[in-house]
This record gives structure tokens, C-alpha cells and sequence, in this order.
């Protein structure tokens, strides 16, 4: 699922053409990484007993929304164990020669990585079955009657699969991931250490309130998080003499529209026309998309989520509805039954 439609928020936690041409923020090796420590623990002790046998890692799923570093713990997970890295993406590979491809030319121990992976097709997923298993390529040569089936011998690898549904997955290719984990959202904490860590690498003099002030704001993602601060590094040169402090971050992001919980104006408009409009919901989602002038797929993937999260609406059979949280964050009083639950 891509940001279609929202591509110039700056608090969408896919990807943006800028993120993809600044790589240089993420971290190279395990020690460097910040935050989901329970997961670095299980890969530290999983990294270093398979580098000790000599053997490939177990394949691996990363499961979590978007931005939260699963990409980033693929290419360490690589660089941890001094194997090449081969990355390709679920909806690119439509054909079992595709894989074929991919998996006959990997070099012993490799770690191939296969983003969106929920998004590979059917009849795709069958192909990785030996594979994973059994380091075996069924290939199929000529056509009709003459038709036979050739095996190919696969070098140790490692596949490692990121989510960010993991309920798309098929149970028969879950089952075949010997490493399970989901990255959780990033505590305040945590997102003022990135912050200041990126400030480092990209020389922004940074005063500590000023990283907490941006960490406060990145509704719980790195990339967020690296994206404001590269917007308030460039407000401060204009206006501070480019330096990050409190002030600077927080005139900045009033100037993004970003609110102290995360919010920017397109996540208060949604809030605002069912408090408003619908007076607290219910409200279908046609109705709601109309209302805000959003496709409903982009309010279901892209807002929904942190706004559900935060407290601020609720699913209900009847539709979405506010809680009194999202009232009292735009300062409206909140009507009689309001959190209520609907049935």
C-alpha cells in the first residue's frame, strides 16, 4: 500500500522520495540501534550462534506499520553477519521466474529481502516453499507432454519478509519463518535518542529540548521523527541562525501544522467533521470521505490508524465515532453519551 494521495504529508510514515535518496540516518549495526530492545536481544543471541556454526540465520518476519525500521534490522541482521544483502519488494516479483532469478543467484549464507511481502501472489508463495525448507527450486522445462521438472540446489539463505499486514499472510508461508517479530511503536524517549543521533550525522546543532519537542510530535516513528527534524533544521537557518532549540522546533511545526500530539490539519479536519458535522458519530466512511474530501482507502490506511491508536475514534458496526478525547483535543465540549460504547 503506497501513500496515494498523501504523498506532501509530512507526517505519513511511508515512504516519501526524500527518504529514499537519505539513507545515510540509518543505523548500520545492531548496537546502534535504538529502541525495540526484547527484538535486538533475540537477533543478537540468533545473529551470533549461526555466525558461530557457520550457518545462514533462520528466515525471518518483520511485522509493524510502516516506518518503524524493518528494513533498516534487514540490512543489519546482513551487515551483523558479513553476508551480501539482496533486496527486491512483493509486488515486483510476478512471475516464478522472478524468484527463480533472485534465488539461483544468491552466494552461500546471503540474506534476501522481500519487503510488502503479504503482497506476493498465490501462486508465488508455493514457489518459496521448498525453498525455505528445503534449499530446492522446482523448475518446470518445456511445455505440454514433453514437459519435466527440473530441481535446483539452492545455496544457504536467509529470507527475510517485512509486514505491515501480517494478517495477509498466509499460514503456510508464516509457519515457514523460524524468527517471528513485530516492532511496536517508539516511545518519546527513544525518538528524542534518534533525533539526536540524526542531528549528529547530519551536523544540526541541537539543543535537548528541541529533540524532545520533535520526538513528542512523530506520532511514535523514526522516519517521522527524521523527517521533522530535517524541516525544522531548515526553519532554523532561515529564522534561528540554525540552531534547533525548543522555540525553533515548536514555531516550525506550528508552521507544519503539526499539533503537540502529532496531529496535522488533515487528522483534525477528520476529527472536526465527525465532531462537528456528525455531532460525534457515527458516521460511515463514504460519508466521512466525502465529508473531508479523502478517498476512503486513504482514510482507512493512512489516517485511521494513528487516530484509533491515540484514542481519538473508535470502529463501531455503525460507523466511526469521536471519543471524548478527540472533543477535548479540539476544545469542543463533548455531547451527553459521547464514549458511550454503540452495539
Amino acid at each position: 500500500m503506497s501513500a496515494a494521495g498523501s504523498e506532501a504529508r509530512v507526517q505519513t510514515p511511508y515512504l516519501l522520495t526524500e527518504d529514499e535518496l537519505d539513507r545515510s540516518l540509518r543505523p548500520r549495526r545492531l548496537a546502534d540501534f535504538v529502541g525495540q530492545q526484547s527484538l535486538r536481544d533475540q537477533l543478537s543471541i540468533a545473529i551470533e550462534a549461526a555466525a558461530a556454526r557457520g550457518e545462514a540465520l533462520d528466515h525471518l518476519l518483520l511485522a509493524g506499520p510502516p516506518g518503524l525500521g524493518k528494513t533498516s534490522l534487514a540490512q543489519i541482521v546482513a551487515g551483523e553477519l558479513e553476508v551480501p544483502f539482496v533486496q527486491t519488494a512483493g509486488p515486483a516479483l510476478e512471475r516464478k521466474g522472478d524468484v527463480a532469478a533472485f534465488l539461483t543467484a544468491l552466494e552461500p549464507r546471503s540474506v534476501f529481502f522481500v519487503d510488502e511481502i503479504h503482497r506476493l501472489a498465490r501462486t508465488l508463495e508455493e514457489t518459496f516453499y521448498p525453498a525455505m525448507e528445503d534449499r530446492r527450486l522446482p523448475i518446470t522445462v518445456g511445455q505440454g507432454a514433453g514437459a519435466r521438472v527440473v530441481t535446483l540446489e539452492l545455496p544457504p539463505f536467509t529470507l527475510i519478509g517485512a509486514t505491515t499486514r501480517s494478517g495477509l499472510l498466509t499460514t503456510p508461508l508464516r509457519d515457514r519463518f523460524g524468527i517471528q517479530a513485530r516492532l511496536q511503536p517508539y516511545s518519546p524517549g527513544e525518538l528524542t535518542t534518534i533525533v539526536r543521533r540524526s542531528a549528529g550525522i547530519l551536523g544540526i546543532e541541537l539543543h535537548d529540548d528541541g529533540a524532545e519537542a520533535i520526538a513528542a510530535r512523530s506520532r511514535g516513528t523514526p522516519r517521522v521523527a527524521n523527517r521533522l527534524l530535517k524541516r525544522v533544521r531548515d526553519y532554523a537557518e532561515v529564522r534561528m541562525q540554525g540552531v534547533v532549540s525548543a522555540q525553533a522546533a515548536q514555531a516550525a511545526l506550528e508552521l507544519l501544522e503539526v499539533d503537540e500530539r502529532g496531529l496535522d490539519r488533515l487528522d483534525r479536519d477528520i476529527l472536526r467533521a465527525i465532531c462537528e458535522k456528525f455531532g460525534g458519530g457515527p458516521v460511515g466512511l463514504s460519508t466521512l470521505a466525502v465529508a473531508v474530501g479523502e478517498e476512503q482507502d486513504t482514510l482507512e490506511d493512512v489516517y485511521e490508524p494513528y487516530l484509533l491508536q491515540e484514542g481519538f475514534i473508535k470502529r463501531t458496526p455503525r460507523g466511526r465515532a469521536a471519543t471524548p478525547a478527540a472533543f477535548a483535543h479540539l476544545g469542543l465540549p463533548a455531547p451527553a453519551g459521547a464514549g458511550t460504547p454503540l452495539f
